[in-house]
């Protein structure tokens, strides 16, 4: 069995200075590599002009070099949100979002090709789980679309295709590069990973101690309600989430984003908004209510502008924050999942 070669973009820079001396080469060679590969964005051990062609020969044989590949990308017309599709080395393919804000360029990246959670409201997990993502096909997502619109991302937002506790140690890795002084160099306060409640992994990832924000997807005020929507919910109560929640809080001082995604006669109700209100109260946290968007094989609709505003106002009343978000690219694929389950429709048939 052939041994699989290591991959280097994935690497710190500790363990890429061992590398390359491991291949013969001086310990400033690792700099140089890792600034082409993380500052550069570059796209082939070719491009690394300042390597001898001896060097970039022996990259080449010894490791794997990840690049994805861009299979097809959406604009959408009213705001200029742009909605990328890439392939990976095995075929399988992932989805990305770049979208534009006051603020600077936000890009929302996968963590896994395919998800196991099996949130019935969600076009990710039809199919199921592929596989995990390696750091760096997570840390490549931003960097082909820096590299294509030719602007600076400032925010990332791990929220895409796939449960990013679910992959946890490839996550962190993509945390640390992506942030890493040496690289992009994007603040971890700009920085937030969404999870649906994997309690442990929540607790874990407060033990680190990072700056980044915690996005839960809650979707449901009761553990009856949550249960019926997140099989999730079966491992770990929405107790057991909200109390998680809070030591992240207290172990980063971190402010919690609560995601609420209202269904039409499903969650959106009075005492859906009451329910929630008690959940939450004394919790340092932040409510985003997310019209839900429709996916054909999932029988749920958004509520009506009315209901969000009616249970955001009831929310507010009890001194809960909470926004709306915004709807970026309504006009094409840009609900997770959605793009990718299109290709992989047509690749079936075809």
């Amino acid at each position: 069995m052939m041994k699989e070669k290591p991959d280097i973009k994935s690497m710190n820079l500790p363990e890429l200075v061992s590398f390359v001396e491991n291949l013969g080469e001086k310990p400033f060679r690792a700099k140089q590599l890792y600034e082409w590969m993380h500052r550069n964005l570059s796209e082939s051990i070719e491009e690394m002009t300042n390597l001898s062609a001896g060097f970039r020969e022996k990259l080449k044989e010894e490791c794997t070099y990840t690049v994805l590949k861009q299979t097809d990308v959406q604009i959408s017309k009213q705001d200029g949100t742009r909605k990328y599709l890439f392939m990976l080395e095995d075929g399988n393919v992932i989805e990305s979002v770049w979208m534009r804000y006051k603020f600077g360029n936000s890009v929302c990246i996968s963590s896994q090709a395919g998800c196991r959670m099996g949130c019935r409201f969600c076009a990710s997990a039809i199919g199921g789980l592929e596989r995990n993502l390696l750091p760096s096909e997570m840390l490549e997502q931003v960097y082909r679309i820096q590299k294509d619109t030719d602007e600076r991302v400032s925010r990332v937002v791990v929220m895409g295709t796939g449960e990013p506790l679910d992959n946890y140690d490839s996550l962190l890795r993509f945390i640390r590069l992506l942030t890493d002084e040496g690289g992009l160099h994007i603040s971890q306060r700009n920085l937030t990973v969404s999870t649906c409640g994997l309690v442990p992994e929540i607790l874990r990832l407060a033990d680190e101690k990072l700056q980044i924000t915690l996005a839960v997807s809650l979707h449901a005020p009761t553990q009856k309600k949550r249960l019926a929507l997140m099989p999730i919910a079966s491992k770990y109560d929405v107790e057991q989430v909200r109390d998680a929640c809070r030591y992240y809080f207290e172990k980063t001082g971190r402010r919690i984003t609560f995601e609420y995604a209202l269904a039409a006669g499903v969650n959106d109700g009075n005492e859906d908004a009451y329910n929630l209100a008690d959940l939450l109260i004394g919790q340092n946290c932040h409510v985003n209510l997310i019209p839900i968007n429709p996916v054909k094989e999932r029988k749920f609709f958004s509520s009506d502008q009315e209901a969000v505003l009616s249970f955001k106002n009831k929310l507010e009343k009890n001194g809960i924050h909470v926004t709306i978000r915004r709807e970026m690219g309504r006009d094409i694929d840009a609900a997770c999942g959605q793009l990718r389950k299109k290709y992989m429709e047509r690749r079936w048939v075809t």
